[in-house]
């Protein structure tokens, strides 16, 4: 059993290296708390296609906000793709762009659920996460929001982790072994 965390930017390869990471099962449960491609936004409906398109057919796939709950129900392997979608997620349901209070709020009362449940789950568990604190600063309330509030939730997640993976320009950097900050 392990509990890996998976960073990197837009486009570095993390997906693929996650689901590498747990290829040789025949059965996971992945977990996509992202938007599911119905709407108006053919873009976004094509990457979901092609996301489904790669995973073996034995790979179950649920798409939900409740991670916790999928991690404590678990009986094999499970792949959350990714943090950044479910954050988003919790943003919105919570009505919160606008506000940076009931956005902390909201995700103060919903994260410890999450690492309770991915520190205690039995089976081995991957997730994915945009890591966004290296680039420009965001021009807009709700960008800085998001950006604060993901690098405390990598941060949370990357410090209950086992292993720890950067993906930069396709490339693996394995973090495990260096210091958590305090």
């Amino acid at each position: 059993m392990s509990r890996t965390l998976v960073l990197g930017g837009a486009r570095s390869g993390k997906s693929r290296h996650a689901e590498q990471l747990l290829a040789r099962h025949p059965v996971v449960t992945y977990v996509a708390p992202g938007p599911s491609g119905a709407g108006d936004d053919p873009e976004w409906a094509d990457r979901i296609r092609r996301h489904r398109e790669r995973r073996p057919a034995g790979w179950r796939t649920e798409e939900t906000l409740d991670i916790a709950g999928v991690l404590r129900r678990a009986d094999g392997p499970v792949l959350v793709d990714c943090l950044a979608t479910w954050l988003t997620g919790v943003i919105d349901r919570a009505g919160a762009w606008d506000s940076p209070e009931r956005a902390s709020d909201e995700v103060a009362r919903r994260a410890p659920e999450l690492l309770a449940a991915w520190s205690a789950t039995a089976h081995e568990v991957v997730a994915v996460s945009n890591e966004v604190g290296m680039a420009v600063v965001p021009a807009t309330a709700s960008g800085r929001l998001f950006r604060d509030e993901l690098g405390r939730l990598n941060a949370a997640v990357s410090a209950a982790s086992d292993v720890v993976h950067l993906i930069v320009a396709g490339r693996v950097l394995d973090l495990s072994g260096c210091a958590v900050v305090p």
